[in-house]
């Protein structure tokens, strides 16, 4: 009993190092713990006989519901089976290897990706855990789909894998046919450019530039670059050197590359001790819920906001600072998942461009279809396309849209060496496929219906612990505990019952299933949610 105790306490004191370390704030009691462990044989049983019922009843669907009911990742696990507390002893000392190396304080559990499995994924002491995080909203299709092991053992295919191309100077043959095929097939309203890039901060920052090329090529009114100009960016002056700005908005996320950063606004823990721009910062909308009982003061919010932006326009631009663009996520993602309505996009686009300025979406990750459509602001019937649109994460390459007249008009402006990964494409070309094929869109929709109806139905039934602001498109969902502290303990609870989620914001749950998700794995997520909801211990 003597060593189990002291079991016990190295576990905890892990847990809560790590909790800390991502920005949470639990720290779990010893009893947890064996709770948790007296509970996992019956947990497991009951979700065994719960998924037996969910695929009876999808039986009984219409054939225009098919997709609810077909195995879309064949072998994938039942239900979640948890053998340790999460993270296990390998885990931990897997961490403990790597901390030697560097700083490991944010890694959850180290992986099993060789046994993870559509939805399902196996941690190095093979507890199979329900996935609602893919990733970071990174992988489109859960673990190892089949489809993506044909990709990749295409013999045509792994000369892609083994010989990645600087791509801006040496592209593969057929690669505009790669283009064409994935990213364009997909490519928001009024979009024929796309540009590749590595990752979400990069192709913020790229988008960035191109904006400010574009805002100094109307500047100089088709005059010629000087040679002053050219002298005096190499030491970082004007006029070779810019003074413009782009926008962002309180609360947003773009990415930790020093441009973004000054356009990131969620956590202190990516600023501090980072130089940052003097660039204009609004408010974005904060919604009181339900949003039927509070329509007029969210329309006096939007105003409010709309207003400060073209505040912000008038300010910098007086002062010479001009602003280039104004970069917005659809869905304020890390910051908590804030929502907007579609009247404020269409609005914020119209002041956009009365100023002079580029409207840059980020769809890092909102896009890819996680909200049952592949862009996120295709839900708000904007005027006119986006001038740019980001993207990441679901699209496995990370890259921007935009529109003709952004086009470089010289040559190594957006540049870096790889610019993406043709391998990625390769891969995105068959999801491109797989979505198309199996109907996922509609599934993400039908799936999405389950969570939020199901959401809604438990901050009802659980007022004391869970906000009555269930918010979502699709299965891009999130919801609130009534303070950080019970949204820490609901976090650790899910993971220790096979669930992982997300945290986001000061006290927010988010949910970013695979595009594969289906409605019996929204039960089961439900499910196990209510019995975290009747644990919780946090007054």
């Amino acid at each position: 009993m003597k060593n189990r105790n002291g079991h016990i306490k190295r576990q905890e004191r892990h847990i809560a190092m790590h909790i800390r370390s991502v920005g949470l704030q639990f720290h779990p009691k010893p009893n947890y713990i064996h709770q948790f462990e007296m509970a996992l044989s019956k947990f497991n049983l009951f979700h065994y006989q719960l998924n037996a019922v969910s695929c009876f009843l999808n039986r009984q669907l219409p054939k225009s519901a098919r997709c609810l009911s077909t195995v879309l990742v064949p072998g994938e696990a039942s239900g979640p089976s948890v053998k340790t507390t999460v993270p296990g002893p390998k885990s931990r000392q897997m961490i403990a290897d790597l901390d030697k190396i560097q700083f490991a304080g944010s890694v959850f559990y180290f992986t099993d990706y060789k046994n993870s499995l559509g939805n399902y994924v196996v941690d190095a002491d093979g507890n199979s855990i329900l996935d609602v995080f893919s990733q970071i909203s990174s992988l489109p299709l859960g673990y190892n789909h089949p489809d993506m092991h044909k990709v990749v053992q295409d013999p045509d295919n792994q000369i892609a894998f083994i010989n990645r191309p600087a791509l801006g100077i040496f592209p593969a043959q057929g690669w505009p046919e790669k283009l064409t095929n994935s990213l364009l097939s997909v490519a928001p309203k009024g979009h024929t450019q796309v540009n590749t890039m590595a990752c979400g901060s990069c192709s913020n920052e790229n988008a960035f530039k191109a904006a400010f090329m574009w805002y100094r090529n109307k500047q100089r009114g088709g005059a010629s670059i000087s040679d002053e100009e050219n002298s005096s960016c190499l030491v970082n002056r004007a006029p070779g050197s810019t003074p413009f700005t782009i926008m962002s908005f309180k609360g947003s996320f773009h990415g930790q590359t020093l441009g973004c950063l000054t356009t990131t606004h969620s956590r202190s823990i990516f600023k501090l001790d980072f130089p940052a721009l003097d660039w204009p910062i609004a408010s974005f909308p904060r919604y009181k819920y339900p949003l039927e009982d509070h329509v007029k003061e969210n329309e006096a919010e939007d105003r409010r906001c709309l207003a400060e932006v073209e505040e912000q326009f008038e300010i910098y631009n007086k002062a010479g600072k001009f602003v280039a663009g104004v970069v917005v996520e659809p869905i304020q993602a890390e910051g908590g998942d804030v929502h907007a309505s579609p009247e404020f996009f269409q609005q914020l686009q119209r002041i956009t461009k009365k100023n002079g300025a580029a409207l840059i979406l980020d769809e890092v990750q909102t896009g890819g279809g996680a909200t049952g459509k592949y862009w996120c602001h295709e839900h708000f019937n904007l005027p006119d396309p986006a001038d740019f649109v980001t993207f990441s994460k679901k699209m496995l390459t990370g890259g921007f849209y935009s529109l003709p007249e952004f086009r470089p008009q010289q040559g190594l402006k957006i540049f870096n060496t790889w610019m993406g990964d043709p391998s990625k494409v390769l891969l995105l070309e068959k999801v491109v496929q797989v979505v198309k094929r199996d109907n996922l869109l509609k599934l993400v929709e039908l799936s999405g219906k389950k969570l939020m109806d199901g959401l809604k139905d438990l901050s009802n039934r659980f007022p004391q612990h869970m906000k009555n602001n269930v918010r979502g498109i699709g299965t891009f969902c999130a919801f609130d505990l009534t303070s950080p502290q019970k949204r820490d303990e609901a976090f650790f609870r899910l993971q220790q019952h096979g669930v992982q989620s997300g945290p986001c914001g000061e006290q927010t749950i988010r949910l970013r299933p695979f595009l594969v998700f289906q409605p019996k794995h929204a039960d089961i997520f439900l499910d196990v949610l209510e019995k975290v909801l009747k644990e919780i211990q946090t007054p």
